[in-house]
């Protein structure tokens, strides 16, 4: 848990309408009835008669709420048909940048005349097929190409091999064979009849040839051989050496006429193939003739088509119908196109947003499978990413995230400065996978990426990236508040009407209007412009929907908006509580009535996760003679943070400016935020501190049912601070727990009054004189509610009058520097 004290100057513009002059109840103190606020400035006080007239009005349901700054940015970004013209939408989280940014383009593109988008295919490259072919069609051709291809397929398989069982071929094939059989007949038989004259049979069984002698008419066989005598055996062993010669010598051009043979067979099956396919190849070359890629193409298939039939198809009719099957599925494996990105003539141009803008989402992959054991992949396993899916439109992604994910940001600068999306695994580059895998051939890239981001995340990049500037010219800043005006007012109902629609309600009603406007702007803390969050009005609208139900309305009303906020408040309220528990059993030390010298109320807002809260902290001061100069305890062990440390050390340039004008200043004091157990930052503290420290030095009491808030600079002027609203309810809520008195109240600058956007309680009470809010534009104001003494003003000679604030300050300063200087009292 941390704790932080806000003091940020506000950028609020001043509400036009004055401060009260007189008091608006008869309680509160006898300094600073000129400083109390009336209850009408504790809240906004726009004209209702607004929500009427936006009522009656039909706004454009797809127009950004305010925002003219991010419209005109967004409507430059959008027209601009340059490179380098990206955009970077700039602001907070949960202000619906993406939902606004997405309809804004909705409805642009939709104004616009519709850009030429494309269908993107990979082509198998038959030549090389690790390199397939990047291919751009009409919406809906690759659909029409991808079908024309399968009918193909199934118009060969149709074909083939049924025209191999024709008599035609038949007959050629048979010359062809035949041809062959009568060389090695002729050779079988002139080396046969060579033989016989020598007694010798030649016996052909199978594939092998052999010789035997003849003995009474017939070859002998091996047992018979065997009874011979050596002489006899050694006799024929002789003859059978010599016609096996004879036989080498005769069957010598054997292989090249089997080679003649299977040539002839190998044209012939290709002109019978080339045949049965040309006429079909045909139809499609007519189809696509303005095509010069698909022709191309379908000149690579007809080559490789003709050595596929042949090698697949060139088998016996009797295989079962799975392997015809397996048969199709490899020619659509090797010749269908794969289809990567898809359109339709009558959808606008693509606007797509990567939530996960990792390597492959966004610029596609390459899948892989195992074959055997083997890794293996083809044209048809790569898959498309969102730059594909956007391209000729719109990529919307998270800079954070994008940043985030390695190799993206570089990988994307390259594609938007090149125009081109190359699928190069960045794996490959650390050996992380096999080197083995396919170059698709690059896209075009005709597409605009936005990028979403806080502003912190933009100015980072412009000074670290030079490229960053080069293509992402256009910034549209998203204001965090909108003015509250009849235009903006009209845009906030209209959507509020459309949730409603959404919700299935018959409608909502002006108080419950009047309600969700109060909200938006107690969100923007100001009485005159409403919060950019508009998401923040949409969950209370969904909260309020389930009150609504259960009571079985059909109209929401203020009393479910009600609910939905106090029930919220309720959910996150423990922390809260548990320290309004402790400041009411006495273990956090909180003061809400008398006086006490060097003892102050200050109002912090803690920030535990979601919850933010507003809680009174006691601020002390001691003073005392030495030179050590005013103390931060809370710098000293390391629990104040730059802005608070800097905060009290701005005391020391106050004091020195309004008393040590004649004297050194020289005094020891030390100051602490008690019971404070977390960091604090932020100097909304400092004018409380100086009040503490200065009552510590002139040892004037200060009242303790005055809490304050604000921040200073060394000329006493009093500064706006962040959290005021919570600030103010949480003091408030204490004093009410314990009693209000009517001497309560809370100081803050007069600067934040336009951001007082507080509830009906504390309205009410400051109405009946229970409760009273000052402002007060310097120190002097707050030293007068806070004391009940006068402060003081310096008069002609350059003193103030006896017996005011400054006048003990000045002195008590005066005695300790003696003291510690070593002087005489004068």
């Amino acid at each position: 848990m941390s704790e932080s004290t806000l003091g940020e100057p506000s950028s609020a513009m001043q509400k036009k309408s004055s401060i009260a002059q007189k008091p608006s109840h008869v309680g509160g103190n006898e300094f600073g009835i000129q400083l109390q606020l009336h209850p009408e400035h504790l809240t906004a006080t726009y004209d209702k008669s607004m929500l009427q007239i936006a009522d009656e009005h039909q706004a454009d349901t797809h127009m950004l709420i305010g925002q003219d700054r991010a419209k005109n940015a967004l409507r430059f970004g959008l027209g601009v048909d340059v490179a380098g013209y990206n955009l970077y939408v700039m602001g907070e989280q949960a202000t619906g940048r993406h939902t606004l940014v997405n309809e804004y383009i909705t409805a642009h593109t939709k104004s616009c005349a519709n850009a030429q988008v494309y269908d993107w295919c990979y082509l198998n490259n038959l030549e090389n097929e690790r390199q397939p072919i990047s291919l751009a069609l009409p919406p809906g051709d690759a659909k029409q190409l991808v079908n024309d291809i399968e009918n193909f397929i199934d118009e060969v398989l149709a074909t083939f091999p049924a025209v191999f069982e024709n008599p035609s071929f038949q007959r050629k094939k048979a010359s062809v064979t035949r041809h062959f059989e009568q060389k090695y007949d002729k050779a079988i038989d002139d080396v046969e009849q060579i033989a016989a004259t020598k007694s010798i049979a030649l016996i052909e069984e199978g594939n092998s040839i052999s010789f035997s002698p003849i003995i009474d008419g017939k070859p002998l066989n091996d047992a018979e051989f065997t009874r011979k005598t050596d002489i006899d055996r050694q006799h024929y062993y002789q003859i059978i050496d010599e016609l096996e010669k004879v036989l080498s010598e005769a069957l010598i051009e054997l292989p090249m006429w089997q080679r003649e043979s299977a040539e002839q067979l190998k044209s012939l099956k290709q002109q019978t193939v080339e045949q049965g396919i040309r006429p079909l190849l045909k139809d499609l070359e007519r189809q696509y003739k303005n095509n010069i890629a698909i022709l191309k193409y379908l000149r690579q298939l007809k080559h490789h088509c003709i050595d596929m039939v042949i090698e697949t198809l060139v088998i016996d009719s009797k295989d079962e119908k799975s392997d015809e099957y397996d048969k199709r599925a490899l020619f659509v494996d090797t010749y269908v196109p794969n289809i990567l990105v898809e359109n339709k003539n009558d959808v606008p141009v693509p606007i797509i947003y990567e939530p996960n803008p990792s390597y492959q989402n966004i610029f596609g992959k390459i899948e892989y499978t195992s074959v055997q054991g083997s890794v293996y992949t083809n044209y048809r396993m790569i898959t498309a990413g969102a730059l594909h899916k956007a391209n000729s439109g719109y990529l919307i992604l998270d800079a954070d995230k994008v940043l985030d994910n390695p190799h993206v940001w570089e990988a994307l600068k390259l594609a938007l400065k090149f125009g081109q999306i190359r699928m190069e695994l960045p794996q490959q580059e650390v050996g992380m996978v096999n080197s083995i895998t396919q170059m698709p051939e690059a896209i075009a890239l005709q597409t605009k990426v936005i990028l979403l981001g806080s502003r912190d995340l933009y100015y980072t990049l412009q000074e670290y990236d030079p490229e960053f500037s080069e293509l992402f010219r256009v910034l549209v800043d998203f204001d965090h508040e909108i003015s509250l005006n009849q235009t903006n007012v009209n845009q906030f109902v209209t959507r509020v009407k459309k949730q409603i629609n959404q919700l299935n309600l018959k409608g909502i009603d002006i108080s419950a209007m009047a309600a969700l406007i109060s909200y938006s702007l107690r969100q923007a803390e100001h009485q005159n412009k409403l919060s950019a969050k508009f998401a923040d009005v949409i969950e209370l609208l969904n909260e309020a929907n389930f009150y609504c139900q259960e009571e079985h309305a059909a109209v929401l009303s203020e009393q479910h908006v009600e609910a939905a906020l106090q029930a919220k408040k309720h959910r996150s309220g423990r922390v809260s509580d548990t320290f309004l528990q402790d400041i009411q059993e006495g273990h956090v030390l909180i003061s809400t009535e008398g006086q006490s010298i060097g003892t102050i109320n200050g109002l912090t807002v803690l920030e535990i996760g979601d919850t933010t809260f507003g809680t009174p902290a006691r601020v002390t001061a001691t003073v005392y003679a030495g030179s050590n100069g005013v103390v931060d305890i809370e710098r000293e062990v390391e629990l104040g943070q730059p802005i608070h440390s800097k905060g009290v050390l701005l005391l020391t340039g106050y004091l020195g400016n309004k008393y040590a004008q004649g004297f050194p200043l020289t005094l020891s004091a030390n100051i602490a935020l008690e019971q404070s157990y977390g960091y604090i930052d932020g100097d909304s503290a400092s004018l409380a501190e100086l009040l503490a420290l200065i009552s510590s030095l002139t040892e004037i009491p200060l009242q303790q049912g005055i809490a304050v808030t604000g921040s200073i600079n060394q000329l006493g002027e009093v500064q706006a601070v962040g959290g005021v609203n919570e600030k103010i309810e949480g003091y408030f809520t204490l004093c009410e727990s314990r009693g209000l008195t009517g001497q309560q109240g809370v100081i803050v600058p007069w600067s934040n009054h336009v951001n007082l956007m507080l509830n009906e309680k504390v309205r009410e009470a400051v109405k009946n004189g229970l409760f009273t809010i000052y402002a007060v534009k310097n120190v002097d104001e707050a030293i007068e509610i806070t004391s009940q003494k006068e402060a003081g003003k310096l008069n002609s000679r350059g003193r103030f009058a006896r017996n005011s604030v400054h006048y003990c300050a000045i002195n008590r300063l005066y005695a300790i520097s003696n003291v510690v200087n070593g002087a005489h009292e004068d």
